[in-house]
Parts: C-alpha cells; structure tokens; sequence
C-alpha cells in the first residue's frame, strides 16, 4: 500500500514537515467525503502508542503548545488536513519530517481509519543540516496563534 514520496526540497528551500504518501492521501480523501474536514493529531504514547490520530474538525481539542506541523493538500474542492503534534513531542521530532503512511491492520478505535482495514503510521526522515536551517527561520504557528 506504500507508494514512495520524494521528500528532498531544493537547496535552501524550506522543506514541509510533513508530507504524506499516495495511500495516505487517498484515504484522506475517502474519510474526508464521508465525514467533512479532518485533522491529524500525532498522538505521544498512552493508550494508542505514538500513531498519526485522524478526527473530524472540532472533535479533537488542540491545545495551547500543540504545533501544527503542516497541512495536507487533497484533491481540489476538498479541504486540506492540518497535522499537529503535542509541543513537547514536536521538541523531540522537529529535526524529521513526518511522513503520513498507511498499512493494514487495525489501528486506533478513537481514528476514523479503524472500520477501513487499514491504519496510519508515521515514519519519518532526517532533515539535512540545511533544511534544519531553512526551518530554523521559519517557526512553526502554535495552538495558541489560532482562535477558538
């Protein structure tokens, strides 16, 4: 179910934080179409481990130090997703970039993906000490910059 993404950015060029594989979109795409805009929120452990969290918009509340990683672009007419990640998590992430994959299995009960089949996973790489610049400059906006 895996499609490769290229992940490198120009040099120099602010690299995304997050980008997600084909699978990944498309099944953002289905969960969007059923249930309206969606967010991601990369879940730091307890009871569903450290997986990529899918809800609709409004039913997961984003806290004041969450980051919001990036964004995700689905086909047009459809809204994209925001991914965010807890604060002090991101602290320890912010030098990869996530990348939104998708295997079978059964993942989470509380992620809209459950009933697919299927489940998220994060995976990620390591940002080149010029990306890590590049994003150094660029701060990513925080739960707090956002009104309720």
């Amino acid at each position: 179910m895996t499609t490769e993404v290229s992940t490198e950015s120009a040099t120099g060029a602010v690299p995304d934080r997050v980008v997600a594989t084909d699978s990944a979109v498309q099944l953002l795409t289905k969960l969007t179409e059923l249930h309206g805009g969606l967010m991601i929120h990369q879940s730091g452990g307890c009871c569903d481990g450290s997986a990529p969290m899918c809800y609709p918009i409004g039913e997961y509340r984003i806290g004041q130090r969450d980051v919001l990683v990036g964004e995700l672009g689905l086909p047009e007419l459809l809204p994209s997703v925001r991914v965010w990640i807890n604060g002090d998590q991101f602290e320890l992430w912010k030098h990869t970039q996530l990348i939104l994959d998708v295997v079978k299995g059964r993942g989470a009960g509380f992620s809209l993906e459950a009933p697919e089949g299927v489940r998220f996973l994060s995976r990620s790489r390591t940002f080149t000490d010029v990306e890590k610049e590049a994003l150094a400059a660029h701060p990513p906006q925080k739960g707090a910059d956002f009104e309720d």
